[in-house]
């Protein structure tokens, strides 16, 4: 049965793309097949195969490891102040580290290390999705890199790129998630399901934007041009990726109270004067959704409230939802699976202004642009997130 749902499912997002693409007669099929049977194979191998489960492991080790280190700088700053068990410790053991991976993370850049893996995996992905170079490059950096400071790197090109290059762009920026908050976001749900869905929502995003936005690059046209760093000292170039973690963690925590209290007073004033409260009814409306990923029937509305409160919040408020859930055995092992791969990626309202500015901020006409596509640009990065959900509910 959960094989039909998933084909209904599947069925369900490439109708709900297609019929919302701009030009159906460019779209290119034989690359679209090869990248379905790769997410499906891929899933396979992540969530099936010991060889999976060895990588995972493996990935899980790493950032583990990391963490484990980000609590000693964390421990000698805040340990006064830390308490045991303590839900304030969030702050402190969830965002804090992102400090710490943003300055590997610059390290491996200033190391010529990152430049060189993102530059040849986008080039043999390339290969496969039938895109240009630049929008293969721009996907990998974006995984690596984050949402907003990819466009730093290909600054030279953006001003120069015809609006569906553009979409494609930001696009990839949106369904991907940026490598300094994997961390995170391992902490609040299960590691498997965040390397899964880091590595289908990367194939996930060119079969949606292959679809909405279907166009050809000639030879002429696909060049990269990845902006060089300015010349730094080592210690510059760490004391800049330390202050960009920083301010990457004190602005999730402030949207974060931001978001959680105005969910929390909507809810009280809907449930005051419907007797039903806000995310019980963005629960309904999405459980149809929730359902044709694969999650059962009785939990659909439960799921659905969670996947409303990513896209009109963010992930984080959901993972927090999907966390107090999971411990109070509200959703089966399945549903929590599906959810989680969903809730792993930028998909939500704030990251259009996000995406925008970033890209106003390097070209304003270009910026203008984003801001004018910016809710087909939501509706593409959550169609992503439904279609790694429903391929990884194939597996479990």
């Amino acid at each position: 049965m959960k094989y039909i749902i998933a084909i209904a499912g599947l069925v369900a997002v490439f109708a709900m793309t297609y019929f919302a693409s701009n030009d159906r007669s460019r779209i290119r099929y034989r690359p679209l097949a090869q990248m379905i049977i790769l997410q499906i194979v891929l899933a396979f191998l992540l969530l099936n195969t010991t060889l999976g489960e060895t990588l995972i492991r493996g990935f899980t080790a790493v950032f583990e490891a990391l963490l484990a280190y980000a609590a000693e700088g964390v421990n000698f700053v805040f340990g006064g102040i830390m308490n045991e068990g303590q839900t304030s410790q969030f702050f402190l053991m969830v965002l804090m580290p992102i400090v710490v991976i943003s300055a590997l993370i610059g390290i491996l850049q200033y190391l010529k290390i990152l430049p060189f893996i993102i530059r040849y995996i986008g080039l043999a992905l390339s290969k496969v999705n039938g895109m240009g170079k630049l929008e293969s490059y721009n996907a990998v950096a974006s995984a690596i890199l984050g949402q907003s400071e990819v466009f730093i790197s290909v600054k030279k090109q953006i001003g120069m790129l015809p609006e569906r290059r553009l979409y494609t762009l930001c696009a990839s920026a949106m369904s991907t998630v940026s490598m300094s908050i994997v961390g995170a976001y391992m902490t609040m749900i299960e590691p498997r399901y965040v390397v899964t869905a880091l590595v289908l929502n990367l194939f996930g995003g060119f079969i949606i934007a292959s679809i909405l936005n279907p166009y050809r690059v000639s030879k002429e046209e696909d060049i990269l041009e990845v902006q060089k760093e300015r010349k730094q000292s080592f210690f510059e170039m760490l004391g800049e990726y330390i202050m960009d973690g920083f301010r990457v963690a004190i602005t999730v925590a402030a949207m974060l109270i931001g978001f959680v209290a105005l969910i929390a007073l909507i809810n009280g004033l809907f449930g005051s004067l419907f007797g039903i409260t806000f995310q019980q009814i963005l629960g309904y409306i999405f459980s149809p959704f929730a359902f044709l990923m694969g999650v059962p029937w009785k939990e659909a509305v439960e799921a659905g409230n969670i996947m409303a409160t990513k896209m009109v919040a963010n992930e984080f408020v959901a993972m927090l939802d999907l966390s107090t859930m999971t411990k109070e055995g509200v959703l089966s092992a399945r549903t929590i699976g599906i959810v989680s791969v969903f809730l792993v990626s930028f998909a939500n309202f704030s990251s259009i202004g996000i995406i925008s500015g970033a890209v106003k901020g390097l070209h304003e006409e270009q910026g203008n642009t984003v801001a004018r596509f910016g809710l087909r640009l939501l509706y593409g990065a959550t169609l992503v997130s439904v279609l790694s959900a429903t391929v990884a509910g194939l597996f479990l």
